[in-house]
């Protein structure tokens, strides 16, 4: 009898637990994590970009990595980035930050990962916005060509 009732007991733990589980919070999640785009960086040349983006509960981040080479050697976190996106309620939210993996001259440029504040609900696209670049001083300006695909982030 006293196996049965540890069996009973166990099972009823095991029922609470997995119960308690179901009902915490899960992690937030942006839907798609990944999307591309045509970038237009003037004189500095253009190509296919592709935007990865995580979420935290109100923070965020997105990391670009184009087709676009660096015409120098860069230093790791040497370019100060300012990715800005449309909100499709109105207004833009600014991703920010000096992150960046060092490149060769001819390497495709990346950076990121950018921080940014988001809300649940927000759709984001780039089309419309700008991604700025400094660099040894110089100001970079990057624009999407058309609407991201798949589609804009959905931050929940």
């Amino acid at each position: 009898m006293t196996a049965k009732r540890l069996g009973i007991g166990a099972a009823l733990a095991a029922g609470t637990l997995a119960s308690a589980l179901a009902l915490a919070p899960g992690a937030a999640a942006v839907v798609p994590q990944t999307a591309t785009i045509v970038a237009d960086c003037g004189v500095y040349g253009a190509g296919t970009a592709t935007l990865t983006a995580t979420q935290d509960g109100t923070a965020a981040t997105l990391t670009v990595t184009s087709s676009i080479t660096a015409p120098l050697a860069l230093a790791e976190d040497s370019i100060a980035s300012t990715l800005t996106l449309v909100k499709a309620a109105g207004g833009t939210t600014a991703f920010t930050g000096t992150e960046n993996p060092a490149m060769a001259a001819g390497d495709s440029v990346t950076v990121g990962p950018l921080a940014g504040t988001v809300a649940a609900g927000d759709s984001l696209e780039a089309f419309g916005g700008s991604l700025e670049m400094v660099i040894f001083g110089i100001t970079v300006t990057c624009t999407a060509q058309g609407p991201q695909a798949p589609g804009p982030f959905v931050f929940e």
